[in-house]
């Protein structure tokens, strides 16, 4: 007699799941290649249950976007809840973002892919705002450090957040392209004083 015992998923659940799978798959292919069938196959659903509990593919994606809103803001607040002087939270910043997308290799995958689009889908935008939201930020320690004499007066703030933000995509961008040979936390690590050597050699 089978005595197997199935487990029922809440609704909220299975979209949580749903939303797993789609960042599992993303390590292993592109976003476009990533079907509601293999989500489906994922999570061990059928097709049509998957879409019981999102209308069309489109909704998958724009839970996945907002997953990745939520973690990485979590990320920058539990950087900045430590305290401290802005460069030390600027640094922990930049280790816990590496930290996080060392863990999740398919998120600068989703995010980059979606960047590249043609502007003016729902997509685009939350992609733009979840980097924006994070260049901000950055911004903001970086002109408290100006403030508080850690950082030269002329530095340019806004260049100075491009660059950071740049350089944690060219860490992710050598990683992807050397995966195997290079340890993106390490290279970070060694990254990240050169990055400040940078910003002190502005011009007051």
């Amino acid at each position: 007699m089978d005595r197997t015992v199935r487990v029922r998923h809440s609704a909220e659940e299975r979209r949580e799941e749903a939303v797993d799978a789609v960042i599992e798959l993303s390590r292993e292919r592109s976003p476009e290649g990533i079907t509601t069938q293999a989500i489906a196959e994922r999570i061990g659903v059928t097709h049509g249950a998957l879409f019981r509990h999102f209308p069309d593919k489109a909704s998958i994606w724009m839970a996945v976007f907002g997953w990745l809103g939520a973690q990485l803001g979590r990320v920058a607040e539990t950087a900045f809840a430590a305290g401290g002087e802005p460069l030390a939270i600027l640094e922990r910043l930049f280790h816990a973002q590496i930290a996080f997308v060392a863990s999740h290799p398919g998120v600068p995958r989703i995010l980059f892919h979606e960047l590249q689009r043609p502007a003016g889908s729902a997509l685009h935008g939350l992609a733009r705002g979840i980097v924006g939201a994070y260049r901000e930020r950055v911004k903001a320690l970086i002109v408290q450090a100006k403030a508080g004499g850690q950082l030269p007066p002329g530095l340019d703030e806004d260049a100075a957040a491009v660059l950071f933000v740049g350089t944690v995509q060219g860490l992710v961008v050598q990683s992807t392209l050397f995966s195997g040979e290079l340890d993106m936390r390490d290279a970070a690590r060694r990254v990240f004083p050169l990055l400040l050597d940078g910003y002190r050699g502005a011009s007051a």
